[in-house]
């Protein structure tokens, strides 16, 4: 029993140590290690591996490659093997006539060697065939180019939709970030707005003791912090929040760990034109890209259902052996096969206006989203404006507020202001810094905004 134990102690050191030894690997693996500071380009480019739809996307993209390859693989010899065993009777059918599969001349049956009457047997020969096929495409009329062209452009199609998808988590990744930024800068509002409120209270004891001031201010105050360490809480609970938005926009909500954001809210003059954002969007929108790529496609289907009312070639050649023992028999074949349909019930003329229908409504479908795109990039752009219009009056409130607050603070210890004036100040103070944080949320998401409707995002390596 102590051997058997000492073993499964051994076991078990040996197991720690192997784990331990796989942590720091594991550990390096991670897309953030814990307490690491995180820049918004690494949290796309962290959504843009990670995400389940990027992984779905991608996937959909590498499928829509493949057909592209099967599509090509009708290009090249198609070789077939074929091997038979048939148990089979020889029995006489006499001077039975019959027709052939294609229905045309009326073939008269033979006796098989035995004349009629003779018994039949019900015990089968052994029959054995093997042999191989090749077969090559000569020419069709566009109809294998034409599925080539149209499973390429329907890569393309996947491509851009991939795009589609990265832009969406781009855009959704960069609004979580400021969101985080914006709420952590909320607390920081809210936890200096309690910390002033604490001096005005300990302020208002001490008048109030030495009976400087009335007592009634002291419970104003103590009223005004409570309020205060209110909006701390939710200001707080709002950061955890937006955490965890953000670790589900990168696609880690269960594994993220503790980290800080690198990058801080700012704003900067706007330069651009909103002529350059409609002709980036004209151009690099992947979801347009998507709908000419499948206006593409719908092109090749024409030349593919056109391709019916011709002929189609290809050489065939085989070899085979076959026969009801040893030695078998050989029997080659080499020719060059053309099929032409005469009359197919106007189904050549249904699929090519079919295809040609569907063209005019995909071109249609690009014509309908070119003026979406041209509404969302205008309106991005005025928001853009007007948030930076917006960051420059929330500063002048700010600026003013600070002084309102500091010219109440001085008027209530010389005792020429009361508690109310200091009060409101100091909630005016608090208000409008809470207005320019969010203004300066609101440049940002504005920005993202623009970046997602001309098809962009921060940084470039997303693409």
């Amino acid at each position: 029993m102590k051997d058997r134990t000492s073993t499964m102690r051994i076991l078990a050191a040996a197991l720690g140590a192997a784990l331990l030894a796989c942590a720091p690997a594991r550990a390096a693996d991670a897309p953030i290690t814990p307490g690491a500071e995180l820049s918004l380009d690494q949290a796309i480019q962290i959504a843009l591996t990670h995400h389940p739809r990027h992984m779905e996307a991608a996937s959909q993209s590498s499928a829509a490659n493949e057909e592209v390859g099967v599509a090509h693989a009708n290009l090249l010899p198609q070789v077939l093997s074929v091997t038979e065993y048939l148990g089979a009777t020889h029995n006489a059918i006499g001077n039975t006539s019959y027709l052939t599969f294609a229905g045309l001349p009326r073939i008269t049956g033979t006796n098989h060697g035995a004349p009629p009457g003779v018994a039949q047997g019900f015990v089968p020969d052994n029959n054995y065939l093997a042999g191989v096929s090749i077969s090559q495409y000569l020419y069709d009329f566009g109809h294998t180019r034409g599925l080539i062209d149209e499973r390429t452009a329907e890569f393309a199609a996947a491509r851009a939709n991939q795009r589609v998808t990265d832009l969406e988590l781009a855009y959704a990744v960069s609004k979580a970030y400021f969101d985080l930024l914006a709420a952590g800068q909320d607390v920081n509002v809210y936890q200096k707005a309690v910390d002033q409120r604490q001096e005005h209270l300990h302020e208002a004891q001490v008048y109030a003791r030495a009976d400087l001031k009335p007592e009634m201010d002291v419970y104003l105050t103590k009223a005004d912090l409570a309020r205060a360490q209110l909006d701390l809480v939710q200001a707080r609970n709002g950061s955890d929040d937006a955490k965890v938005a953000l670790d589900n926009a990168m696609g880690l909500t269960d594994t993220a760990p503790a980290y800080h954001l690198r990058d801080q809210m700012g704003y900067e003059q706007i330069t651009v034109t909103l002529k350059n954002l409609l002709d980036t969007a004209s151009e690099q929108r992947p979801d347009l890209v998507m709908l000419r790529a499948e206006a593409q496609a719908a092109g090749a289907k024409i030349v593919q259902a056109r391709s019916g009312y011709f002929p189609s070639a290809f050489a065939t050649g085989a070899y085979s052996a076959l026969g009801t023992g040893t030695p078998a028999i050989n029997n080659y074949d080499l020719g060059i096969v053309l099929s032409w349909p005469l009359f197919n019930g106007f189904a050549t003329e249904h699929q090519v206006a079919e295809a040609r229908y569907q063209e005019k409504a995909i071109q249609h479908s690009i014509e309908d989203l070119e003026q979406k795109v041209i509404l969302e990039v205008k309106s991005a752009y005025l928001n853009w404006l007007a948030s930076l219009e917006a960051i420059n009056r929330a500063r002048d409130t700010l600026d003013a507020a600070r002084v309102a607050l500091s010219l109440a603070e001085g008027r209530y210890r010389n005792g020429l202001g009361n508690i109310v004036e200091l009060d409101d100040a100091q909630r005016q103070f608090t208000d409008a810094s809470a207005s320019y944080v969010e203004s300066l949320y609101g440049f940002e998401v504005a920005k993202a905004a623009v970046n997602y409707s001309t098809g962009e995002a921060p940084g470039t390596s997303w693409r």
